[in-house]
Order: structure tokens, then C-alpha cells, then sequence
């Protein structure tokens, strides 16, 4: 596992904290992997899920650290989400 994945689960799980999501949706951070993150919080995996957002390193650390909105990252074709929407939505609350 990566680096930025390992990060990435330990920041994922510190802002959930301890509660997990309705559903199952999958980050893929180009060039380093997946994360999946469902009723058990966040864990490094590539399984099958309800919403993918795929999007770079830099912007999955923006995202993570708060300076960029994920509404924000969709619109402007920085994160791109395959599935269903109201699952995203609702990953976007999570995580601010």
C-alpha cells in the first residue's frame, strides 16, 4: 500500500470519527490506489462500490485538508464521480 493511501485511510477514519457511511463508495487516487469507505469506516481496498470519485493526489489532499471543496473539485473537472449521486452527495457531508 501506498503512502498517500495509508494517509489517506488514517484522515479518512480521524473525520469520520469512528461513524461509518451509508452505502459503499470508493476514492481512486490516480497513480496510487483505492479506498473504500462504508459501514466500517475506511480501509485501503479496490472492491466494487456504489460511487467512485476518481481523482489525483493533490486533489484528494485538498479535499482531505479542507481548502477544497468537493462540489467545488466536481464542478470544475478536478474529481470526477461514476454512480450514483446521492451517494456522493452524501460522502461530500462526511467529509466536511
Amino acid at each position: 500500500m501506498s503512502d498517500v493511501i495509508e494517509i489517506a485511510v488514517a484522515a479518512l477514519n480521524e473525520k469520520m470519527g469512528g461513524d461509518g457511511f451509508a452505502g459503499i463508495a470508493k476514492f481512486v487516487i490516480e497513480g496510487e490506489g483505492a479506498i473504500i469507505i462504508d459501514a466500517d469506516g475506511a480501509r485501503a481496498a479496490d472492491d466494487n462500490a456504489d460511487v467512485t470519485l476518481t481523482a489525483d493526489t493533490d486533489t484528494f489532499k485538498s479535499i482531505l485538508d479542507g481548502s477544497l471543496n468537493p462540489t467545488a473539485a466536481f464542478m470544475t473537472g478536478k474529481l470526477s464521480v461514476d454512480g450514483d449521486m446521492g451517494k456522493a452527495m452524501a460522502l461530500s457531508s462526511v467529509l466536511g
